[in-house]
């Protein structure tokens, strides 16, 4: 950054770039001082913004789950060739290039990796189903269905400095893959990172104008103009979280409002992980490790280490020697192993909180006020080396249990007994994220259980995951990231409940025809077509409710047996009729489940080649009703979900399968899974 101008950064709103009416406050390079950027937001018509997004969202809800899913595909790939780019201004913040990979490839990774879980998992629809339909009359006549759609207004997304990336990205692919515009406001320490990769996200064309806008800089008067369409979402401290939360828009509109906070987070070490075993060494390189990596700048970092009492100086000791090795210096130099903290103002703050835990604890590990570096100027540079206290009472204490040091600080606890450590993890009223380090399946079984309510994820640590485990501190996009009372009470992440989020929940109630009309997806009792043979028909001749109500098929003891014998499967109730009528549940040798389904394939296939790729599952298969010898079996297959596929030659179809007996009893119910091609015959 050099000799190089300080970049005016600018907030994208209503369509244009804009930089606020002023000057802008200076923000510096960590690690060296020098200006990067200048950043305000004063001026700008934050009503407007969310007016232009709500606008916006209209586009987005006109496209379907796997339409969006596939524009956040190509965005992630466009990203990723790019991410050079990304880590060279990533330096700025403090981060080395390991640093900036969980940020920058991290970021990029969730929102891919949203793209593919919606593709796979959501139908190719603008409105979701969840859950069964509910029979709501004896005659079928009055039914209801869950479903979900976007809401219609603004998502916006308050993030910390920490990961100006990940924490923009693994909040707006959730959100734009629900249908919902966002606006990101970064941290402003690192706003100048977030401001790059939007800028590249603009460039690209590929999100509907209106879908993101930025603000660098101050909010303003943003969360005046909240309604009950909009959503909040915050990542950083639990008080300003709770100011914002507080907001009297916020709570007179009912708006959904999320917060991951940072958090006292633990671990345990286990009493069966003694110095030599694999457990011991993995703690401490966890430990460490969550004292390092960015510094120490996560929100799941450990910041509370409970040790058996036993183990505390071998604990002293092994951290000691592993913290010596892992030298503080300029974020790109290739022997750095810890950059710097974000500011200047950030590194006077993490001393106060370490001054204040001194009231409970000694520092038995570095020193804060005397920094040494590999590399860089430890005056112009906003370096700390690494911090361990020690707290030898912590059942009296209270400031190991109240205070974070936002940086690479860490305070050791001893306890006596399991049950005082887990009681310990309940001393921070709510966190991200504990660890367990035990190989030992009873002291996981009680540690685990004991800590859970407090924690939204544990990770337990052993020698058979070491190698492939992911760690205490790093959030997957497919397990919920947050945590209940100090860590805000909010589930991010975790999968499709990320994008459900963003959706409102509504019970509909009707006639199956109409209710069917709203879902797109077929219901019993709606109309039905029996036409033409539903597996002669591509996906463009192929309608909701095509049925084949097929020819029948008794079921003979010879039936059973040969299915027994062939395929191995000679369960007493099959093969012997004193047994069977012994069992409550049977009057006599009944029939096979699988020969059950067998035989109805049998009844509702078409044999000749069409547009029926493949078979690939059965869902939701239940057996209602024993089937005995003599009995008689027949289908009624009806098409009761269509999902094209955007980028591909095909779709997915879901059936309704239902058996039925001679005295129309139902024998057996569930969904056939089918692969269909959209037209027949295929194209030469």
């Amino acid at each position: 950054m050099t000799d190089q101008t300080p970049i005016r950064l600018k907030s994208y709103i209503c369509g244009e770039w804009n930089a606020g009416a002023r000057d802008g406050n200076e923000l510096r390079d960590a690690a060296t001082g020098e200006v990067v950027a200048l950043i305000d937001a004063s001026g700008l018509d934050m009503a407007a913004a969310l007016e232009h997004g709500r606008r916006a969202g209209a586009k987005l809800r006109g496209m379907s789950f796997h339409e969006r899913a596939l524009m956040l595909k190509a965005l992630g790939q466009e990203l990723m060739a790019q991410k050079d780019d990304f880590h060279a201004l990533s330096l700025a913040t403090g981060a080395t290039p390991k640093d900036g990979w969980v940020d920058i490839e991290g970021g990029i990774g969730t929102m891919l990796g949203y793209a593919s879980k919606a593709r796979r998992e959501l139908p190719n629809t603008k409105v979701l189903t969840e859950g069964a339909v509910e029979s709501l009359a004896k005659d079928g006549s009055f039914a209801a269905q869950h479903i979900l759609t976007p809401l219609q207004g603004v998502a916006v997304h308050i993030n910390a400095y920490n990961f100006p990336c990940w924490g923009m990205l693994e909040k707006l692919a959730p959100t734009l893959i629900a249908g919902m515009p966002a606006i990101v406001k970064p941290a402003s320490q690192t706003a100048y990172l977030t401001e790059l990769m939007v800028r590249r996200i603009i460039d690209t064309g590929l999100l509907p104008e209106g879908a993101l806008q930025l603000i660098c800089g101050s909010v303003g008067d943003l969360l005046d103009h909240m309604t009950g369409q909009d959503v909040v979402t915050f990542t950083g401290s639990a008080s300003t979280g709770r100011k914002l939360r507080a907001h009297p828009a916020i709570i007179a509109n009912s708006t959904r409002f999320t917060m991951e906070a940072d958090s006292l987070n633990s671990c345990i070490l286990g009493p069966d992980a003694t110095t030599g075993t694999p457990e011991f060494d993995l703690f401490i390189r966890e430990l460490a490790a969550e004292m390092t990596v960015k510094a120490g700048q996560k929100c799941t970092a450990i910041r509370r280490a409970f040790v058996p009492r036993a183990q505390v100086q071998a604990v002293r000791d092994a951290l000691a020697d592993r913290l010596a090795k892992l030298p503080a210096g300029l974020p790109g130099d290739a022997g750095t192993r810890m950059g710097a903290l974000a500011s200047l103002d950030q590194r006077d703050e993490v001393r106060a909180r370490i001054r204040d835990l001194t009231a409970d604890a000694e520092i038995v590990i570095g020193d804060p006020g005397r920094v040494t570096t590999a590399s860089g100027d430890p005056e112009h540079g906003a370096f700390l080396n690494p911090v361990v206290l020690y707290c030898d009472r912590p059942g009296d204490a209270t400031a190991v249990h109240d205070v974070e040091a936002f940086g690479p600080v860490s305070t050791l606890m001893p306890y006596d007994d399991l049950d005082e450590a887990v009681a310990l993890t309940h001393r921070g009223k709510g966190s991200l994220v504990a660890s367990v380090f035990t190989d030992d399946p009873k002291v996981a079984e009680a540690a685990v259980l004991g800590i859970a309510p407090f924690h939204g994820r544990v990770l337990i640590g052993n020698r058979a995951s070491a190698k492939t485990s992911t760690g205490h501190g790093s959030p997957l996009y497919m397990l919920t990231h947050g945590g209940p009372g100090r860590a805000g009470g909010g589930e991010e992440l975790g999968g499709i409940r990320g994008v459900k989020h963003f959706m409102q929940r509504t019970a509909v109630q009707g006639a199956p025809r109409l209710l069917s009309a709203v879902t797109g997806r077929w219901i019993d009792g709606a109309a039905a077509r029996a036409d033409t043979h539903p597996f002669r028909k591509s996906l463009a001749e192929l309608r909701i409710g095509d049925q084949i109500v097929t020819a029948t098929r008794e079921v003979t003891l010879e039936d059973i047996e040969h299915f027994a014998n062939f395929t191995g499967d000679t369960f007493y109730a099959h093969m012997d009729e004193a047994a069977a009528r012994a069992n409550p549940f049977f009057e006599g040798r009944v029939a096979h489940g699988y020969l059950i389904v067998s035989f109805a394939a049998g009844l509702f296939v078409h044999p000749d080649p069409g547009p029926v790729l493949a078979n690939y599952g059965v869902d939701n298969l239940r057996f209602l009703t024993p089937v005995n010898p003599g009995d008689t079996l027949g289908v009624r297959l009806t098409c009761k979900e269509i999902n094209p596929r955007q980028d591909g030659d095909y779709g997915e179809v879901r059936w309704d399968c239902r058996v039925t007996n001679q005295k129309d009893e139902v024998v057996a119910q569930y969904d056939v899974l089918t692969m269909v091609a959209k037209t027949w015959p295929p194209a030469a």
